[in-house]
């Protein structure tokens, strides 16, 4: 009997699930929003619980605290359970009285994360990495160019196709790229991207579909795309072998604002390459706000024996 109600459980959860991801249009929103309800479903299933109520919300939230997330990190979990509770009421799945979940608190984001971000010389170094020798290394290396000079989001990246990349005033461009909520951009591609491509893409003899394959460890391409894990786990490999670990695919996009900022890339033109949709999300991104190179309390001259 508790394991038919156990079942049921699951099922019901996985219902509402699906309701609040055909909600929302931006995959990347449907992607941060599953990877949360997901945790949230197998931490419920972990004990006894009173149902989907007020008083398990708030204790979701408590249990991330206790993780010591981050506040935009709690922010982003306690939004798609507003929105789980939010459907749920709608479909007529949830008590219109516990539509009250929404009203439990969240946490308030202080401060701004400044986030993390290569050198040039990191950057240099990390690009380096994949042995080209192999049909893999040249694809690894194709990658991380993209992600370091044109600031693709991952999953961008593993979208790109063929047809994205054209010539545009007698440059190459990757242009029609549909981001975040649907904003569509262009990003010029620096010569040394393009050949990066191209020696892949020269390769494997592909000239249309999606730009990047999975490759197997015989050198093998397996299929016509890339999923977005498999960028997540290249860099991961790559990053430790050059001794930056811990790196992640947004940080080679911060990265790529970074590096552009001081060698004269203006705001206005960085925020329509990255395809922010203001000037301050730009701003956070190079923390042009602070500055952490001419930072004010270097000019504290205290000294300390060594």
């Amino acid at each position: 009997m508790n394991d038919l109600i156990a079942v049921e459980r699951i099922a019901q959860g996985q219902k509402l699930k699906a309701l609040v991801l055909d909600s929302v249009s931006s995959p990347i929103t449907k992607r941060v929003y599953n990877m949360a309800l997901n945790e949230f479903m197998e931490w419920f299933q972990q004990a006894p619980r009173p149902g989907f109520t007020k008083a398990t919300v708030s204790a979701w939230r408590v249990s991330l605290e206790e993780r010591r997330l981050g506040s935009s990190s709690i922010i982003i979990r306690m939004s798609a359970i507003r929105k789980l509770a939010a459907e749920a009421a709608d479909n007529g799945l949830l008590a219109p009285e516990l539509a009250q979940i929404s009203r439990v608190k969240s946490v308030k984001s202080t401060g701004i994360r400044v986030g993390n971000w290569l050198s040039q010389r990191q950057a240099q170094a990390l690009l380096s990495a994949p042995d080209i020798s192999t049909v893999r290394g040249l694809r690894d290396r194709a990658i991380l160019a993209v992600l370091l000079g044109c600031g693709l989001r991952r999953s961008e990246v593993a979208a790109l196709a063929f047809a994205h990349v054209q010539q545009r005033d007698g440059r190459w461009c990757i242009v029609d790229l549909v981001g975040k909520h649907g904003r569509v951009r262009a990003a010029p591609l620096p010569t040394w991207v393009k050949v990066a491509i191209d020696a892949w893409t020269a390769r494997i003899g592909v000239a249309v579909g999606h730009v990047f394959r999975p490759v197997n460890r015989t050198g093998s391409v397996t299929g016509e795309c890339l999923g977005e894990k498999v960028v997540w786990q290249m860099l991961r490999e790559h990053a430790s072998e050059v001794g930056v670990p811990g790196i992640a695919p947004h940080d080679l996009r911060r990265t790529c604002a970074k590096l552009r900022r001081p060698a004269g890339g203006q705001l206005e033109q960085i925020l329509l390459l990255l395809g922010h949709a203001s000037v301050q999300t730009t701003e956070r991104y190079l923390g042009t706000r602070q500055d952490l190179l001419n930072a004010p309390n270097d000019a504290i001259k205290l000294r300390v024996a060594v």
